[in-house]
């Protein structure tokens, strides 16, 4: 029965890592998307839409089925829990990219609107979570993760910055409201995926470490704020 257990543990890990390169590639093209307003790229990232559902939705059975027949424990019970909540986190990932591939595409309807430096650099930043939360799992690096949880706070103030200028930008140029409002969005959604590759970060901590790390990052930022 063990060696059952460790064969199928195997092999969704192995269906993780390849739907975690899948959204990986969505995440960066989105970003590029929206950072250069390239609508040329948005169809690449619908195509793989579906791939990732189908494999989200297999993944999920599959970790249901080892719950189910082998009922693992200890360690092997965090591995599969942690599997089932990564392949969520992954498909949520891959449907905020496609949001942030349409807005995209709407703000190219819009010449001579610029992107804010602030989501240049917060989208950059957020592409470089995801790598860094994914290089975690694959390494099973908590270091790693810990950095990750800790660059959550700089893409928050980004998102903030961003959203203050397209609220200067509606109430002194009304004709780009709509292309505002689009980019407000597309802020939104880069602040989501940074936020599901600290939740990566942190599954890869309580799966290393048996340590559930999620909030308590806030909680430190809390504590200190009122020493």
């Amino acid at each position: 029965m063990a060696l059952h257990l460790q064969r199928d543990l195997e092999s969704l890990e192995r269906q993780v890592l390849a739907q975690s390169s899948l959204v990986e590639e969505m995440i960066n093209k989105a970003s590029k998307a929206i950072r250069g307003i390239r609508p040329e790229l948005v169809s690449q990232i619908m195509d793989r839409e579906q791939l990732v559902d189908e494999n989200e939705v297999r993944i999920e059975e599959d970790c249901l089925k080892i719950l189910a027949l082998h009922q693992p424990v200890a360690k092997d019970l965090r591995r599969t829990a942690t599997i089932l909540k990564i392949n969520n986190d992954l498909e949520r990932m891959a449907d905020l990219a496609v949001n942030i591939a349409e807005r995209a595409q709407l703000l190219s309807q819009h010449s001579g609107f610029g992107v804010p430096e602030a989501l240049d650099r917060m989208a950059q930043l957020t592409v470089a979570m995801v790598k860094r939360a994914l290089d975690a799992l694959v390494r099973l690096d908590v270091d790693i993760a810990r950095e990750v949880c800790l660059s959550d706070d700089e893409v928050d103030s980004l998102n903030r910055e961003v959203i203050f200028e397209m609220q200067d930008v509606m109430r002194t140029q009304p004709d780009f409201i709509e292309a505002a409002l689009s980019l407000f969005s597309a802020s939104r959604h880069i602040e989501r995926i940074a936020d599901h590759a600290t939740n990566i970060a942190e599954d890869v901590i309580y799966l290393v470490d048996g340590e559930i790390a999620r909030h308590k990052h806030d909680l430190d930022t809390f504590d200190h704020s009122i020493d």
